[in-house]
């Protein structure tokens, strides 16, 4: 049985925006990605829906809300991103619909950019883990406010807002997809993607006994080594494109 070889993603773009539902959502899987693309001058600014603050049962959100935030910058940091932005929807109930895609699709029309990232979107996690609606909701909503950023027509209060229409995204990569067809070799970004999500440590020591580094290392090792089979045998991070 020949297995479908995953496709270099396209290079031709300057700036992206990863728009995902909580602080560690773009450490599971994008930040090696992530950290290749700004060692080339690449602009990726992060948007986040919640900030994450239902996350940590022995927490109270009130505590735990800013602790995650300072956690995500500190970890968007290490991969060279500055721009971090919180929408403050509520971690658990996010609700998809027109609020949440006018919301993406102002951060959009801010950031301007080619490509536009986001986290798995379908139900299941490969058909094997159940996926949480906090992710369905805000992958589904980005890949259509890919579209909406650029109508004039809808939300037409964003360009009240000064926010003018871009129809400029030419591209949605799906992070965690279990039907992916393009990859980033994860060598040069591997290293600094185990420290990115170190930096969510407080997480990271209510989610599992094991050692943090350890454990940050062999999942994002794993991953990157199985994406590797399809990728020529290089470590990778995988996405499903969907093109404009």
């Amino acid at each position: 049985m020949t297995t479908t070889q995953l496709q270099p993603m396209p290079d031709d773009w300057r700036r992206a925006l990863a728009v995902v539902a909580h602080p560690d959502d773009l450490e599971y899987g994008c930040s090696a990605a992530v950290a290749s693309w700004t060692d080339e001058g690449r602009e990726v600014a992060y948007v986040l829906a919640t900030r994450g603050e239902a996350g940590i049962d022995t927490l109270d959100p009130a505590r735990c809300g800013p602790l995650r935030e300072q956690e995500q910058r500190a970890s968007a940091a290490v991969v060279g991103v500055s721009e971090v932005e919180f929408l403050d929807h509520r971690d658990g109930v996010i609700e998809y619909g027109t609020a949440l895609r006018r919301d993406i699709a102002a951060a959009i029309r801010r950031h301007r950019p080619e490509l536009v990232i986001t986290l798995n979107h379908r139900d299941t996690w490969g058909g094997v883990a159940w996926n949480t609606p906090d992710h369905v909701a805000v992958g589904r909503a980005t890949l259509d406010a890919a579209g909406d950023a650029g109508n004039r027509w809808i939300f037409p209060e964003l360009t009240e807002q000064g926010l003018d229409p871009w129809d400029g995204v030419r591209w949605v990569a799906v992070a965690g997809s279990s039907t992916p067809t393009h990859a980033v070799d994860a060598t040069a970004g591997m290293e600094r993607a185990v420290r990115s999500l170190l930096e969510h440590r407080t997480y990271i020591e209510v989610l599992t006994s094991e050692d943090p580094e350890t454990y940050a290392r062999g999942f994002l090792t794993r991953n990157a080594e199985a994406t590797g089979e399809r990728f020529g045998g290089r470590p990778a991070v995988a996405f499903e494109l969907f093109s404009r």
